[in-house]
């Protein structure tokens, strides 16, 4: 008989400090036949099984009488889920949970495979042993803060502190070294520590007594930062604390000024909070004469500040025109597209790539004129990976043309060239506007002359080469228009 059967046997406990112990002790155990009451377990910390005893040797010896079960194989196996949740419930913080888990390989290795069942009594612990340490390891994913050490320390670079409720440390130190790539930091706790040099994990002993043995000069930053961002007109109290228990507080640095900032919300603030958000929130439309109107909200001063249409909110970024400021000649597309909206300039992707073909063919120099477009944010909608063009709506066209004012002004161009429906529109200020009724035939309007003609990308998206042709030798020719009318 081995070591462990021979401790358990004798009185003396079967000490373990980790899951893999454990496997290798009650696989000898269940082999050799010992049952759960025969054993008494004890952790690396002194703790065990605190309800059963050893029984002496005689007692694991007596033989089976013919009402005993069958006699159990010399071998034990298990399925994949319940090493799964033998390893997962192993970390639980319970002064018998190795006896518990023992007890479970014993009744499993009799061929009660009920005991991974929720309706099973062991099954239903086993179960929440497992769900409890999945949480607090997603807790300390979620609450555990690092804080930077000063540049001339050393390594770590990093420190963080925290008190888990269950033995989580080791899978968690896994998962931020995966998160963290080379750079080096420690997590301590009141039982262990933790050091990752940037290629390999260290397990120490404990090395601090609370989150106040580390300081980070980071840290009046972070909370400049969180009173930036909190929003007294959102506060709710009961939720905050609710979504975050209380044992992690103390350990949070912005626990620090959470409770004056929800005083002040309580005091006024949260009046003040809400002014800022209120004009962003959709309402019904009520048609209501000009003469009993409320006075016009005052207009944005910035582009990137525009939110009087809601395609700010998957744009990039809002792309402005692009050009000479005292142009005779202005070119208005669409709206920007995928690449436009990523680089923040109009016509840089292939539509723009045709159209300077276009200019150069026409004898036009970019460098002399004005760029832009009726819309100024990208409206899209996914395709995959894909993000495709989504030809925009009236209600945005006639939204956006504040803006095309304020550049039509600005510039004061003596030829418009509209390239397509959408900027005819734009330019028009009505949404019947057809290009039919306007291809080939410069008009005035409002002291400028109005180019029109198709738009360069739909002389990519037509099927047939000789289409193409002909829609890109249309735009040649009203560029050229364009710019003998601008030259008197």
């Amino acid at each position: 008989m081995d070591d462990a059967a021979t401790l358990a046997l004798s009185g003396r406990p079967v000490t373990v400090a980790s899951f893999g112990e454990f496997r290798t002790a009650a696989r000898d155990l269940i082999v050799r036949r010992i049952p759960p009451e025969s054993v008494q377990w004890a952790g690396q910390d002194g703790g065990g099984d605190l309800l059963s005893g050893a029984l002496p040797a005689t007692a694991a010896q007596t033989p089976e009488t013919p009402s005993d079960p069958p006699p159990l194989p010399r071998s034990l196996t298990v399925s994949a889920r319940l090493l799964e949740m033998l390893q997962s419930a192993a970390c639980y913080s319970a002064p018998d949970r190795w006896a518990f888990l023992y007890r479970v390989l014993w009744r499993w290795s009799r061929g009660e495979h009920e005991v991974i069942s929720m309706a099973d009594e062991d099954g239903a612990r086993l179960h929440h042993m497992v769900k409890a340490v999945r949480h607090e390891e997603h807790d300390m994913h979620a609450y555990l803060r690092f804080r930077e050490r000063p540049a001339d320390a050393g390594a770590p670079r990093f420190v963080a502190w925290f008190e888990p409720a269950h033995d989580v440390l080791p899978q968690v130190s896994q998962h931020f070294a995966r998160r963290m790539g080379r750079t080096s930091w420690m997590i301590a706790t009141p039982e262990a520590t933790v050091l990752w040099d940037g290629q390999s994990l260290h397990t120490g002993a404990a090395v601090a007594k609370s989150a106040a043995d580390f300081e980070d000069h980071g840290e009046a930053m972070w909370l400049t930062y969180y009173r930036s961002i909190f929003n007294p007109a959102r506060l709710n109290a009961d939720i905050m604390h609710g979504h975050i228990r209380q044992r992690f507080w103390k350990n949070l640095p912005e626990a620090a000024v959470v409770p004056h900032m929800v005083s002040q919300a309580g005091a006024g603030a949260r009046k003040v909070g809400q002014l800022d958000t209120v004009g962003m929130r959709r309402g019904t439309t009520i048609p209501i004469s000009s003469d009993k109107a409320a006075p016009e909200r005052q207009q944005p001063t910035s582009l990137d500040d525009c939110r009087r249409c809601d395609l700010w909110q998957h744009a990039t970024q809002a792309v402005a025109g692009q050009g000479a400021r005292s142009a005779k000649i202005m070119l208005v597309g669409e709206q920007p597209g995928d690449q436009e909206d990523l680089a923040g300039k109009p016509f840089v992707g292939p539509a723009g790539e045709l159209l300077d073909r276009a200019m150069d063919e026409a004898g036009l120099d970019r460098k002399t004129v004005y760029v832009t477009n009726a819309v100024k944010h990208f409206k899209w909608e996914p395709r995959g990976k894909r993000r495709l063009h989504k030809t925009p709506a009236q209600k945005e066209v006639m939204a956006c043309h504040y803006w095309l004012e304020a550049e039509l002004e600005q510039v004061a161009p003596d030829v418009i060239v509209a390239l397509g429906s959408t900027a005819l529109k734009s330019i028009l200020q009505t949404g019947s506007a057809t290009m039919k009724d306007y291809m080939g035939e410069p008009f005035e309007h409002e002291g400028r002359i109005v180019v029109v003609t198709y738009h360069p990308a739909y002389a990519l998206r037509v099927p047939d080469h000789e289409s193409r042709q002909a829609a890109f030798k249309a735009i040649v020719d009203a560029l050229k228009t364009a710019q003998r009318l601008a030259q008197g």
